[in-house]
C-alpha cells in the first residue's frame, strides 16, 4: 500500500478542524504544549521535529508521520539526518519500527521539494 503523503495530511487537517470545534477547549491547550515543546530552547525546532519523528516511527503512527515528516522538511532536514534518526527508531522500537521508517521515506520523498 503506497500512501499519498501530502494528501493524507490535508485529509487529516480537515478532520482536525471538526475535532477543533468539537473540543474547542481540549485542542486549544493541545495547541498550547505542542507549541511550548517544540519552541527552540536547549534544542532547536529540527531537532524537536526530529526526535518527534522517530517517536512517530516506534509508536507506529502514520499520521504522525505524515505530519512530522512535512514539519522536518519544512525545518530543512536533509534525508540523512532523517536516517539517522530512523536507525534510533529501529533500535528502539524493533521489527515493526522497520516498516513504519519505510513509511518515513516514502513520505520524505513525497514532501521533499523536487531538485
Amino acid at each position: 500500500m503506497r500512501l499519498n503523503w501530502p494528501e493524507l495530511t490535508k485529509e487529516l487537517s480537515g478532520g482536525l478542524k471538526n475535532l477543533r470545534a468539537g473540543t474547542p477547549d481540549v485542542m486549544k491547550a493541545f495547541s498550547g504544549l505542542a507549541q511550548a515543546a517544540l519552541a527552540p530552547k536547549a534544542l532547536d525546532t529540527k531537532t524537536k521535529e526530529l526526535i518527534a519523528l522517530g517517536i512517530a516511527v516506534a509508536v507506529r503512527c502514520d499520521d504522525c508521520i505524515a505530519f512530522h515528516v512535512k514539519a522536518v522538511i519544512d525545518a530543512k532536514a536533509t534525508r540523512e539526518e532523517v536516517n539517522d534518526v530512523l536507525g534510533m527508531a529501529i533500535y528502539m522500537g524493533g521489527g515493526p519500527s522497520v516498516m513504519y521508517a519505510n513509511h518515513v521515506l516514502e513520505a520524505y520523498d513525497q514532501f521533499a521539494p523536487k531538485a
